[in-house]
């Protein structure tokens, strides 16, 4: 268990040097993006059509933040992370895409994503939910948003943030994943205390 301080865009081999339940903290240029966020931006990769932003070595936050706008400018309010499993169908496709390096949300994700993390270099972390306006004083300035079209919570907002975290990595880019090793830690206890209690498993 390693605390790391990285500044986007960050490189493969940094995100390689990662392992699971590594704390990370992150200064640089943060992404949203939910479900329509994902599925637009692949939706305009596939007919060749650019991003407003490139994503290579950033870090995409699975979060559909609250803001409110003073003269002409952008705060943050509260920036707490969405369920990330929501993501899966479209994470592995996404992160072979666009290069980013890190994923952040919340709850997990499946092998596929995971499979993805490890053929392309990225991790992903788990920030804390509940702690939305904590994220947001990381969160030291909106430098841009687009596709508000979509609703502020699906806008791809793009923060600059100062030592964001801690976030735990959660999938590494070897094939590590802290919550499908737990799933597979419950199932075996599971078994053992059926068979203790003389039960069989339904």
């Amino acid at each position: 268990m390693t605390e790391y301080r990285l500044q986007t865009p960050i490189s493969k081999d940094q995100i390689r040097t990662l392992k699971t339940n590594d704390f990370i903290y992150l200064t640089g240029k943060v992404v949203t993006a939910r479900d329509a966020a994902h599925k637009r931006a692949l939706e305009l990769y596939r007919n060749n059509r650019k991003l407003p932003l490139d994503l290579e070595g950033l870090a995409v936050f699975h979060c559909g933040p609250i803001a409110e706008k003073k003269n002409d400018e952008w705060t943050i309010v509260a920036a707490g992370p969405t369920t990330s499993t929501r993501m899966d169908l479209y994470e592995e496709e996404f992160i072979k895409s666009f290069g980013t390096r890190v994923v952040i949300g919340k709850g997990g994700m499946g092998k596929r994503t995971t499979e993805s993390m490890k053929k392309f270099s990225s991790v992903y972390c788990t920030y804390t939910g509940g702690a939305a306006v904590l994220a947001a004083k990381a969160i030291k300035k909106v430098e841009n948003v687009y596709w508000l079209d979509l609703g502020m919570p699906e806008a791809l907002w793009v923060l600059k943030v100062e030592n964001f975290g801690p976030l735990i990595v959660a999938i590494d880019s070897h094939g590590n994943n802290l919550f499908a090793d737990m799933q597979e830690k419950v199932k075996k206890n599971i078994a053992i205390a059926y068979e203790r209690l003389g039960i069989s498993a339904l």
